[in-house]
């Protein structure tokens, strides 16, 4: 905008007002398609994402589901095995009461024996297969740690570490400071 007063050769004209709007639209004619492929692009790539975080979710259930049945099938067998190891004494026994009385030689003793070994080492690998299958269940949800299980251990702190090592320039310092 610009004023204007009037000039001393014309007295008619005293004051003059001028003013001017200008604008300037640029429109391409031909872009390539780049930005709608950008966006395309960026929404196959969110679509992408959701995929693989429902495998990933779809693939935790699953290992989740399978530890727990590992879990419920150990419990099974140790039931199972407390059972044969039960009979298996019961069988000993009642082999060396036959023995006894002479019905029954001493190899049939050692195999009544034999079977009892073998079941009660059944019994001591279904129990460690409990366990295992236990601690595979807190992994796979993601409760394997010291602070869950309350170890008396102590636990690893990133910012006692950084804090100690934070000024340390070449690796002469140890991260007790010495």
């Amino acid at each position: 905008m610009q004023k204007n007063f009037g000039s001393t050769q014309s007295l008619a004209v005293l004051e003059q007002l001028q003013a001017s709007i200008a604008a300037q639209l640029t429109v391409p004619l031909y872009q390539g398609g780049a930005e709608y492929a950008a966006i395309r692009q960026a929404k196959e790539t969110l679509g992408q994402r959701r995929l693989d975080l429902d495998t990933a979710r779809d693939q935790v259930q699953a290992n989740v589901t399978q530890a727990w049945g590992q879990l419920e099938a150990a419990k099974a067998q140790i039931d199972a095995t407390q059972s044969q190891v039960t009979a298996a004494e019961v069988a000993l026994n009642g082999v060396r009461e036959e023995a006894r009385v002479g019905q029954r030689t001493t190899l049939d003793v050692l195999n009544a024996q034999q079977e009892l070994v073998n079941a009660r080492v059944s019994l001591v690998t279904a129990q460690r297969d409990r366990v295992v299958a236990s601690f595979t269940l807190l992994a796979t949800v993601g409760r394997l740690s010291p602070q869950s299980l309350a170890l008396g251990t102590e636990t690893y702190d990133s910012r006692v570490h950084y804090h100690q090592v934070r000024d340390k320039w070449i690796g002469v310092r140890t991260p007790d400071g010495r």
